[in-house]
């Protein structure tokens, strides 16, 4: 029986609508659930079956397969997380994991073999590269860290007997260079190499990493897709032929992201659009009065026409940004020190992407080996929600405290 038969309203086709409409209508069915609007939270371990033969063809391959199993394998509340992501991404299937960093991992695990060659950007997030270093040593891989300004040079990096895959960032950690992405999927195709890729700065309402060729797309969904600085979170969205190594790690990982972090985070979704909006336009703003300050020896945003990597941007991502970056200091490291420790409005906190603004001395030293930094103090602010100009008199009044010349 048609759902005009039972009397209820079909689901609009949303693959041509706007994003703003996709974002308000994606992950729920009203008319499923008694007229509620949001998809309601099912906490669910066990599921019922109606028989042995039901319970049986659980693991089937075809149609007579149940819908839902086992908590950990998908409720209504997955799906409706799980889907949206799926269509913002144009992907082949989505999982949902605890955390950004699982959202990393799990994909490398799902190619992991000893003998592998990884490659990893110099100024990849410190957590990769933790990863990489212990938990893939030992497995038998073998990471490789190259400059994230390698652009079609990678392709040198790709000859490995026992196969080679592609770890990427754009823009890079803390100091925000921009990666020559099209040059990289370039080389890869030509050697067959399997992509990934953190997308998370860019989120896909900016960048979508599989139409663009990558096999995997990683976000940390703790940062713009929750976007109240209240929960961890991670997705990560593949290729048609990535998907089965994806899907099948998970299960076998036995990871699942919460069912309440993935409730808050379908809420924190509807209002993506316009925070990512407001985060751009604010941090840009910011940049460019940062450009201007006496404390300042370079400031590192690729939206900037300064910034070595604003071409790239430009052709990357069609001009649009979001609300982190980072500046150089034109002072010590005790000075940056003292600077985060007089501002008022600023948090000082690791993680980002929620409504308030948050500040972070970057620590470089430990964790670049093929790029070193040779700046100045590197100092990432994440923009948040709070008027523009609170936040530049909060800054240069932090400045001016840490005896940093502010004109």
């Amino acid at each position: 029986m048609s759902d005009e038969q039972n009397g209820r309203k079909t689901k609009p086709d949303l693959s041509t609508k706007g994003i703003d409409t996709q974002l308000s209508h994606l992950g729920r069915d009203s008319h499923a659930y008694h007229g509620f609007v949001n998809t309601p939270v099912v906490r669910a371990s066990t599921v019922l079956f109606d028989s042995v033969e039901a319970m049986e063809a659980r693991n089937a391959d075809d149609t007579n397969k149940p819908k839902y199993t086992y908590g950990l394998n998908g409720t209504p509340t997955i799906d409706a997380l799980a889907d949206t992501i799926n269509t913002l991404e144009d992907a082949a299937g989505t999982v949902l994991v605890p955390s950004g960093l699982a959202a990393v991992t799990i994909p490398i695990l799902a190619i992991a073999k000893p003998g592998l060659r990884l490659l990893v950007p110099d100024n990849v997030y410190w957590p990769t590269r933790r990863f990489c270093d212990g938990t893939l040593k030992r497995l038998g891989v073998e990471t490789i860290y190259y400059d994230p300004l390698i652009g079609a040079g990678i392709a040198d990096l790709m000859a490995c007997d026992g196969g080679c895959a592609l770890f990427a960032e754009a823009p890079g950690s803390n100091t925000f260079e921009m990666p020559d992405l099209n040059a990289f999927l370039a080389a890869a195709k030509a050697h067959n190499v399997i992509t990934m890729i953190d997308n998370t700065w860019a989120t896909p309402l900016i960048y979508k990493p599989v139409p663009a060729g990558f096999d995997y797309s990683i976000q940390a969904g703790t940062k713009y897709f929750a976007g109240h600085s209240d929960l961890l979170i991670g997705s990560v969205s593949a290729s048609e032929r990535a998907w089965p190594d994806l899907h099948r790690t998970r299960e076998q990982l036995g990871v699942q992201a919460g069912t309440e972090e993935i409730f808050l985070t379908l809420r924190g979704m509807r209002s993506l659009r316009v925070r990512l909006e407001q985060h751009e336009k604010a941090a840009l703003e910011i940049a460019r009065w940062l450009e201007a300050q006496p404390f300042v020896t370079k400031v590192m945003h690729p939206a900037l026409p300064s910034d070595p990597g604003h071409a790239l941007w430009l052709e990357l991502f069609k001009g649009r940004a979001s609300g982190l970056f980072g500046f150089e200091l034109a002072g010590t490291r005790d000075q940056g020190r003292a600077m985060l420790n007089a501002v008022e409005l600023f948090g000082l906190g690791y993680s980002w992407g929620g409504y308030e603004s948050l500040a972070v001395l970057a620590e470089l030293s430990h964790c670049r080996t093929t790029r070193p930094w040779l700046g100045g103090p590197a100092i990432r602010l994440q923009i948040g929600l709070e008027t523009v100009d609170d936040l530049k008199a909060d800054l240069a009044s932090a400045a001016k405290a840490a005896g940093l010349p502010t004109g």
